[in-house]
């Protein structure tokens, strides 16, 4: 028995150093980032296509074409027009070349950022295997558990959405930042030692549950990262397209991001793609709490606010399909929706009491 426990003790000081470890690299990550926005510059490329689909007057002072005719003369063509698909409405922007800029050393530190990522996305699973090996059960049964396995799946998603060759290295730096942050607050302000689970936990519903609400969480968080990227890209498209002369800074980190029609569609997608798994993850709630408690649905803080978030994201979802609701309105009920989810995990846990408040902080 005693020897059992001090393995287990063990397990629980190996996830602690593993997630420590993994912040150290997240760190690095982040710096390495930093310096991919900082020395990549704008390609010959992006600035090419920038100049021929940007403001009227750069169309103006276009440079024409001149071709000769078949009978020896010559004719001055009109620049041609550039069509790109986009929403109703929007602009047929470009998307920009990236956090590198295009250049080499830019690339380089990019690289440099994706593979600390890895790094420490490794660390941050065996912190979270380890935690679970510790407790022997699944590594989710309180709001540190939960934030460490959020924070790794995040990763996971984004790491799966590079090697599916989706261009989303400009999420880099924001995820980080988050994962970094969301880390920091597991450790220092929702730490919990490693113990048992209450009855009402002792269930195969756990890992169904809980493990489609993390996915959730995680995937959402892509969308919402991609919704505020975009809000901050129209705006800077919008004033461009009216003339007015943006910042350098601003223009620098603008001009790199995917185009606001780009971002726009990423984001529906994303949440579109997972928002049905959400309705299964209410629905396995639910089916859980009928077996726990002896009732499928009592309006629990925490029953209410994930039907709550769920109305939301419908609500958006059926906005996106109205054509009155595309580009920022869409955008902010996506941001408001994100928040709902945002505050049904912490807000809820820490603040409000209810049959969730089994497990503590």
């Amino acid at each position: 028995m005693n020897l059992a426990a001090g393995t287990n003790e063990n397990l629980a000081h190996m996830s602690n150093v593993l997630i420590y470890s993994a912040m150290a690299v997240y760190m690095l990550a982040f710096f390495a980032h930093i310096a991919e926005w900082t020395f990549g510059a704008r390609s010959k490329v992006g600035r090419t296509a920038a100049a021929l689909t940007s403001t009227p007057a750069a169309a103006a002072s276009a440079p024409k074409v001149q071709v000769k005719k078949a009978g020896g003369g010559t004719a001055v063509l009109e620049r041609p027009k550039i069509v790109t698909r986009s929403a109703a409405g929007s602009r047929d922007v470009p998307d920009g070349p990236g956090a590198a800029g295009g250049t080499e050393q830019g690339d380089l530190y990019g690289r440099i950022a994706i593979s600390l990522t890895v790094v420490g996305f490794l660390c941050a699973v065996g912190g979270v295997v380890a935690r679970a090996a510790s407790v022997e059960r699944a590594p989710w049964g309180n709001m540190y558990e939960f934030s460490i396995t959020f924070s790794t799946v995040v990763v996971a998603v984004y790491l799966v959405l590079l090697a599916f060759k989706v261009k989303v290295r400009w999420l880099g730096l924001p995820l980080v930042t988050a994962v970094l942050l969301d880390l920091g607050i597991a450790t220092t302000v929702l730490y919990t030692s490693s113990d048992q689970l209450v009855p009402a936990l002792h269930s195969y519903w756990l890992w169904i549950h809980v493990s489609c609400a993390i996915i959730c969480g995680a995937t959402f968080f892509i969308g919402g990262a991609g919704t505020l990227l975009y809000l901050f890209r129209d705006s800077y498209e919008a004033k461009v397209a009216a003339g007015k002369e943006p910042s350098p800074f601003m223009a620098s980190v603008m001009e790199r991001l995917p185009s606001a029609a780009s971002l726009d569609k990423f984001s529906y997608r994303i949440n579109a793609a997972v928002f049905p798994l959400w309705t299964f993850t209410i629905i396995a709630g639910a089916i859980w709490a009928g077996d726990a408690w002896g009732r499928y649905w009592g309006w629990d803080p925490k029953e209410t606010w994930s039907f709550i978030t769920w109305v939301v994201y419908a609500c958006y979802l059926h906005a996106r399909a109205t054509a009155g609701w595309k580009g920022r309105k869409a955008a902010y009920l996506a941001l408001f929706a994100f928040g709902c989810w945002i505050w049904n995990y912490y807000g809820v846990n820490i603040f409000i009491s209810g049959k969730h408040s089994y497990a503590g902080v």
